[in-house]
This record gives structure tokens, C-alpha cells and sequence, in this order.
């Protein structure tokens, strides 16, 4: 049997492709987890950012700057290290879960910290470019109808801030998805780390008793092509929107169709709700 053979052979061994699967599994839940989590605070991030400029209200643009600027201008690596010393684990994840033992457990919340604090202030600057492509008479418009600055930014800002960068977004998450390789530094269970484990076993699966240059071009060659596969299917998606969006943007404006027909039924929504609400308590 040669190397090469040998090599592939190892894929076909009883549970190694259920094993990589698994891994494939955890880095989706963990980039998935990284993303929803950066959504929220980078959304935070971004309002305080751009529109906490007054004087009782300033301290938090300037925190939310520091915090964007610090985590988004140093590697990730740096922070699943400084995570790893310095933050502190809750007891739900001082046990086994998820078939892992106490110690992966705390090392796979930790690592995940450190994913959620710098995609979120990746995302923050994403949310904060979709902000500032949203016209300023939107605001006028709100506050016109009687809406505070709360309702203003729920209902007519943020909608249309999130629509305008859902292709760049959906970039990130394929971004997120390669970054999670780096948890493969701390021996937590996502794919990387599940090839590097099969890898430094392969001498008990090729057949030959030694860890061959073979099996790391198969091993790793798998864990690529499962990459490959996961982030190509969402760059079509993001292609697709994209053209989508592009198109929209060429096609004249009918009644009701346009960004300011947008506007106005999201504006009349509010105006029906806000007088229920009034009757209501009448």
C-alpha cells in the first residue's frame, strides 16, 4: 500500500469522518455564537459611537471608540491568549457539556469570549457604515411625527441601516468561520483541531506506524475542502444580494417602492401604533 493510499485510507476508518463532521459542527455554532452576540453588542457599539457627541453622553462614544479601535487593531490570537489567564469562567461551564470534559469546556467559553470581543468590533464599524448611509432627514422625519430619538432609531434607522449592509455582514460571518480556526491553538474541539488531533493519531489508521507527509496533505486537504465548501456557499449568497441590491438600486422608483415609501409606511406604522397606544389608556 502506498503513503498516499495509506493516507486516504484514514478517512475511511470507522468514526473519523463522523469526528471531522462534529468539529465542522462546533465551528459553525461557535462563528454562528460570535456573530448573533457581535450583532448586539456591535450594534451598541456603533449608536454610541456615532451619536453619543453631547456632553453627559460623550464618556460612552469615547469608551465605545477605545473599545472598537483596541480590539479590531491587534490579533485575535493575542486576545484568546489574554483570555485565556485572565478570563474568569462561570460555573455552567465548570462541568461537561456537549460530551466535552470540564477543562475543554472552560477552554472552548473562554476562546469564544475572545471571538465574540473582537467580531464585535469588527461589526460595530460595519453597523456604524449602514448608519451613516441613512439620510439625515430620516430623523427630521421621525421627530416631525412626534417620535423621541428611541423610536426613531428602532423603527426607521436601524431596519434600513441593517438591510444596507447585510452583504457585508454575511462577508464577515465567512470571515468569523476561518477565524475560528485560531481556537485550534488552545486544544478546543472545532475542526481544526479535530484534523490536528487525527493527524498526530494517523500512524494508528494509515497502517504504516508512521505519521506520513501524505497524511497531512489528506487530513488538512479535508478540513479545507469542508472550508471551502461552508464559506464559497455563502459568498454566492452574498454575490446574489448583492447583484439583487444592485438592480434594485437601477429600478425607478414606484409609489411605495422607493427607500422614502419605506420610510413612510414604517413612519405611518408607528403613527397607528402610537395612537392604540393612546386610546388604549384613554
Amino acid at each position: 500500500m502506498g503513503n498516499l493510499e495509506a493516507s486516504f485510507s484514514i478517512l475511511a476508518q470507522k468514526g473519523v469522518m463522523l469526528y471531522i463532521l462534529k468539529g465542522t459542527v462546533f465551528t459553525l455554532i461557535i462563528a454562528l455564537i460570535a456573530v448573533v452576540l457581535g450583532i448586539v453588542i456591535g450594534s451598541v457599539l456603533a449608536l454610541c459611537r456615532n451619536y453619543c457627541t453631547g456632553k453627559t453622553t460623550k464618556i460612552f462614544g469615547i469608551i465605545a471608540t477605545v473599545y472598537i479601535e483596541v480590539f479590531r487593531n491587534t490579533p485575535l490570537l493575542l486576545w484568546i491568549f489574554i483570555c485565556l489567564v485572565f478570563c474568569p469562567c462561570p460555573e455552567l461551564f465548570n462541568r461537561k457539556l456537549f460530551g466535552l470534559t470540564t477543562v475543554e469546556t472552560k477552554l472552548l467559553f473562554k476562546a469564544a469570549v475572545a471571538l465574540i470581543l473582537f467580531t464585535s468590533s469588527v461589526i460595530a464599524e460595519i453597523i456604524r457604515g449602514g448608519l451613516n448611509s441613512i439620510a439625515h432627514g430620516q430623523f427630521e422625519a421621525g421627530h416631525a411625527q412626534g417620535f423621541n430619538v428611541v423610536q426613531v432609531m428602532i423603527y426607521i434607522i436601524l431596519p434600513q441601516a441593517y438591510r444596507n449592509v447585510i452583504p457585508t455582514l454575511l462577508s464577515q460571518v465567512i470571515t468569523t468561520i476561518k477565524d475560528s480556526s485560531y481556537l485550534a491553538n488552545v486544544a478546543t474541539i472545532e475542526l481544526m483541531a479535530r484534523t490536528k488531533q487525527l493527524l498526530s493519531a494517523a500512524s494508528r489508521y494509515n497502517g504504516t506506524g508512521n505519521v506520513n507527509v501524505s497524511d497531512v496533505f489528506v487530513l488538512f486537504g479535508m478540513a479545507a475542502l469542508i472550508y471551502f465548501i461552508i464559506n464559497y456557499t455563502l459568498s454566492c449568497v452574498v454575490r446574489s444580494m448583492q447583484m439583487r441590491g444592485a438592480l434594485h438600486a437601477e429600478a425607478p422608483e414606484e409609489a411605495g417602492t422607493g427607500g422614502s415609501g419605506i420610510t413612510a409606511f414604517l413612519i405611518y406604522v408607528i403613527r397607528v401604533r402610537a395612537h392604540s397606544e393612546q386610546n388604549y389608556y384613554i
